[in-house]
């Protein structure tokens, strides 16, 4: 019965009447209000607690529907008898909005068999149990199609009832064939059918919504000789970005910029005339949302920009800032799109002691709110028909929430592979609802994160732990908004060291121009803000200039996109560094993860339990287990697993040394056997023994190890 077609045949039975319970499906968030998230190609594994009253055997599987889908297929599920528990699995091969559930009913012809097997080994005449054996096979060859599936049924079945010219051993073996469930099963029609209650749902999105390198580029910044770059010489930098190797170069809003209340150099209210003002404050008399800042260039030079992007193998993600300066066309045509103040003055942003007197945030929930979600939402639409498909969204929980679970999912029904990015720098619950209803990934602490103890239970908690069925963390290590003060007080080393966290502990990170020149000079002592933020100004720079690190980022990104370990979101595990300053951990090769370590322990439990007569599901179960065993034989045939252990000088300032426990259990290595690991910066081989390992790094020429290892 696996990954066919499967009839809504559900009886409509109040639920006081259902034979089977169904419980605890996993999995699942809040009670199926949201779905969970994966990736295409990725095997999602279903759990649920199935239980009735009695002695009766069960027979499980799982429902889904991918996009577009009308009927359900079919995936077997097997029962985990120390765990208590039915396991299946099915892959989501196509992006958008998947639906699955569970349904169980009394396995019959299972039971039956069962009940003979034991009366067959006691020696206990079995006459008349060949005869209701006899009538279930009839019952389902009824339901055959003619042709040799009916035919062999009617066969079994007549000889099972052949009480003159066979004897009852003759006909029992027959009956106890291991072809025989498989058969039986395939046409049976249960009368005790029950489905799960809920159907539950799983976003599935493509694949550089899992893993990417992003690359934050002020297109303005990027003219010739300090002029005011155009997309046109913007994309000069191009190869440059490509050949550190970035996936997404992100662009700040690209839109007109307000001349009312425009903001000066550092942020000041006093600009001159040639001040260019940030491009948050969105709108002018040139135009709104949907129109460019005429210093960039034209559409035309923007779709240039964009294909020249995908040329070299990256994309162009969009801010989306859903605010507008006091010039923008909606302020003059919808002013109760905005929050209007007693004296009548439209209110500004503020976030005390910042002001921003250059935005106007929107009201969504003014009296003309359906106009306004649909404008906003053909803002999304009309840059998606221009080739950008991945949205930075500015400050989202600052917008009503509904409004986002309605409009993601509006330009998904028509974009399936589109992105949303929240820049959510808010409380955490916050953070995660809005993950929930529908962004793909999001901004995280990770920039605050600098200690061993505080960082190891941050990426915990989203690998680990239930956020990470729904909350996808980007680790930028730097925005045009956040200089931590560990990178002001670290300089270059702490620059180095916090690039290789960003990128080994997730798979999505991401930096701004100008962390490969460790720019690390803040406004003042104290403030996160740059000196001469590129977000009031041009920034000019050579990408060249001694002491770049340019070489680092490319040679971490080359590492990433070659160790398939790097590419993965729940394979990280922390383990013992003697020195609290040295942080260790595993990412795990795609195989080697605790979930396949999980699924490879339950099918050798299954099959030690079919050796000792415990069923696992009947055929149905049986399907389900062979399903699971080819997939892990399939990947233990590709190519050996290559886990990568990641050693980091947490101290910006000081050389450590630590001895390391290596989790060789983990990696199926024993103690008593050399096994060689290579730095990946470096090329370096090292030969270790055992599990507890010497390492010392020296910041100032090296800061961290990332090592593969090799069997």
């Amino acid at each position: 019965m696996p990954d066919r077609k499967a009839k809504d045949r559900r009886p409509d039975t109040h639920p006081a009447l259902e034979h089977v319970a169904i419980e605890c499906v996993t999995p699942e968030l809040d009670a199926g209000r949201f779905p969970v998230k994966r990736l295409v190609g990725d095997r999602v594994e279903v759990g649920a607690d199935i239980f009735k009253e009695g002695h009766d055997q069960l027979a499980a599987q799982v429902l889904y529907r991918g996009p577009g889908d009308t009927e359900w297929h079919a995936a077997p599920m097997a029962f985990d008898f120390e765990q208590d528990r039915w396991f299946g699995e099915f892959i989501v091969d196509e992006i958008g909005a998947w639906t699955y559930t569970v349904e169980a009913w009394t396995d019959a012809f299972g039971t039956w068999r069962s009940g003979l097997r034991k009366k067959v080994d006691a020696n206990v005449d079995v006459s008349v149990e060949l005869l209701e054996g006899a009538l279930l096979i009839r019952q389902a060859a009824r339901r055959a199609r003619l042709g040799n599936a009916r035919a062999a049924l009617l066969q079994a079945a007549e000889t099972l009832e052949d009480r003159e010219s066979l004897s009852v051993a003759v006909r029992a073996r027959r009956a106890l064939d291991d072809t025989l469930p498989a058969l039986v099963a395939e046409h049976w029609a249960p009368r005790d059918l029950t489905r799960s209650r809920y159907e539950l749902g799983i976003q599935v999105d493509r694949e550089r919504a899992g893993f990417a390198a992003w690359y934050e580029l002020f297109p303005r910044s990027n003219g010739p000789d300090g002029a005011h770059g155009t997309f046109r010489s913007a994309a000069e930098q191009l190869p440059r970005v490509a050949e550190l190797g970035f996936d997404v170069v992100y662009l700040p809003p690209i839109h007109p910029i307000g001349r009312v209340n425009r903001k000066g150099k550092n942020n000041t209210l006093t600009p001159t005339a040639d001040d260019v003002g940030s491009p948050w404050a969105i709108g002018s008399t040139d135009g709104g949302h949907d129109a460019i800042q005429p210093d960039l260039g034209s559409i035309a030079d923007f779709d240039d920009f964009v294909q020249r992007a995908g040329e070299l193998g990256m994309e162009v993600a969009l801010d989306y800032a859903l605010q507008c300066a006091p010039d923008h066309p909606w302020v003059k045509d919808h002013p109760d799109w905005f929050f209007i103040r007693p004296d009548g003055s439209i209110a500004y942003a503020e976030n005390p002691p910042k002001k921003y007197q250059d935005i106007y945030p929107i009201n969504f929930w003014c009296d003309d709110r359906e106009n306004l979600w649909n404008a906003c939402r053909d803002v999304l639409l009309y840059w998606a028909s221009h080739g950008v498909k991945t949205f930075r969204v500015d400050n989202p929980h600052t917008k009503a929430f509904a409004f986002w679970e309605w409009c993601i999912a509006e330009v998904q029904r028509v974009h399936p592979d589109a992105i949303f990015f929240a820049e959510a720098f808010t409380r955490p619950k916050r953070m995660s609802y809005l993950a929930k209803l529908g962004f793909t990934m999001s901004y995280t602490y990770f920039t605050w994160k600098n200690e061993s103890w505080d960082l190891q239970a941050y990426a915990e908690q989203l690998t680990q732990e239930s956020m990470s069925e729904y909350y996808r963390g980007n680790f930028f290590a730097n925005t045009p908004d956040i200089l931590n003060e560990f990178l002001v007080e670290g300089g270059r080393p702490a620059f180095r060291q916090r690039l290789v966290l960003a990128g080994t502990l997730l798979p999505l990170y991401g930096i701004y121009s100008g962390y490969e020149l460790a720019e690390n000079v803040p406004v003042k002592p104290g403030s996160e803000e740059y000196v001469d933020s590129e977000k009031y100004q041009l920034k000019v720079r050579d990408y060249d200039a001694p002491g770049n690190i340019n070489a680092d980022v490319q040679r971490l990104n080359r590492i990433r996109r070659t160790e398939p370990a790097l590419q993965q979101y729940r394979n990280l595990t922390f383990h013992e560094s003697e020195n609290p300053q040295v942080l260790f951990y595993r990412k795990a090769a795609p195989g080697h993860t605790a979930d396949d370590r999980a699924r490879a322990a339950r099918v050798l439990r299954l099959r030690s339990g079919l050796a000792k007569d415990v069923p696992v599901g009947g055929a149905i179960g049986m399907q389900a287990l062979e399903i699971v065993e080819r997939g892990i034989a399939r990947r233990a045939a590709g190519e050996t697993p290559r886990d990568i252990l990641v050693v980091v000088n947490m101290d910006p300032h000081r050389p450590h040394e630590t001895m390391l426990d290596v989790p060789l259990d983990l990696m199926d290595i024993r103690e008593d056997k050399p096994y060689v690991v290579v730095d990946l910066l470096t090329g370096a081989r090292y030969t270790w023994r055992g599990r507890r390992n010497y390492v010392r790094l020296d910041p100032a020429t090296q800061v961290a190890h990332i090592l593969r290892v090799e069997r």
